[in-house]
């Protein structure tokens, strides 16, 4: 199937699939999702992005009706329902179907919502140079859970666009906290600084990888908050999700950035896809 859709144990192609009017993601987007990438039909890094997705759901108070492991096994028996094993692997949970209420519904009652979007989609070449714009942060200051809420990330991807970038970089006054759909790193002087995991960023699966990398690498790792203009003055400027796994920027704002450590950069993109095609092969 070129492109597969999955809701509450109904499949079909993604094109034909429907959801109730009442489902709690249309009024309140009242849930979380995690994604991932396969390649010859093995899921990468599942079993962490599992881990955070019902992490995430616990931190919104809902209580899933799978199991860890049901879930892992829905989604590769859905894998393999594709005509190729390269594909962007997508599910979300709402909290369920009810009437339009702001208050949860009892869990007695109403049970959460699964969904699975399977499409073939190959992970960016770690080679691409990308372009970045900034933009004040405005979001709520709940960003550690990967909720469904996500119009002012699609407010800045929108933004991006038009101004013929690839990202927006968010910043809450200097500080730099993430991007609008990846994490975001700076090297400067052989030190791999990235902002700490608390309630302003996402914890990056693909942001722990590179963690792991700079440690293999003997890279020295700082987790620590940095500012725009230490972004602008860094030697390199990297941001990085599920499926790009430490893409380097070549302009911020259209001014030139980074390209000062190439080979320290090349040794993290090799280690990377290595480990990438090694989880899969």
């Amino acid at each position: 199937m070129q492109m597969l859709g999955y809701y509450n144990g109904k499949f079909g192609p993604l094109e034909e699939m429907t959801i109730p009017m009442n489902d709690r993601v249309c009024y309140f987007g009242d849930g979380v999702y995690d994604a991932t990438y396969s390649r010859n039909y093995k899921i990468f890094t599942l079993n962490e992005h599992v881990d955070r997705f019902f992490n995430s759901a616990g931190l919104l108070g809902m209580r899933l009706s799978q199991t860890k492991e049901e879930l892992k096994a829905i989604l590769n028996d859905m894998l393999k329902k594709m005509d190729t094993g390269e594909n962007f692997v997508y599910w979300q949970a709402t909290r369920g179907t009810g009437i339009r209420n702001h208050v949860y519904p009892d869990p007695a009652q109403v049970q959460p919502n699964l969904w699975i979007m399977i499409r073939p989609v190959d992970v960016v070449p770690l080679d691409t140079k990308v372009k970045l714009i900034t933009m004040e942060d405005t979001r709520f200051l709940h960003c550690n859970i990967k909720t469904l809420n996500l119009l002012v990330s699609c407010m800045a991807s929108e933004r991006a666009a038009q101004a013929g970038a690839d990202e927006t970089i968010f910043h809450r006054g200097g500080r730099v906290t993430e991007c609008a759909h990846s994490n975001c790193h700076i090297i400067k002087n052989g030190v791999f600084i990235t902002a700490p995991t608390d309630h302003y960023i996402l914890p990056g699966i693909a942001r722990a990888h590179l963690i792991k990398a700079c440690k293999a690498l003997n890279i020295p790792v700082d987790e620590t908050t940095y500012t725009l203009d230490e972004l602008l003055a860094a030697d390199e400027v990297l941001i990085s999700s599920a499926g790009s796994f430490g893409l380097a920027a070549e302009s911020v704002d259209g001014k030139p950035v980074g390209g000062k450590a190439p080979e320290l950069l090349a040794k993290l993109h090799a280690y990377l896809w290595n480990e990438f095609l090694e989880e899969t092969a």
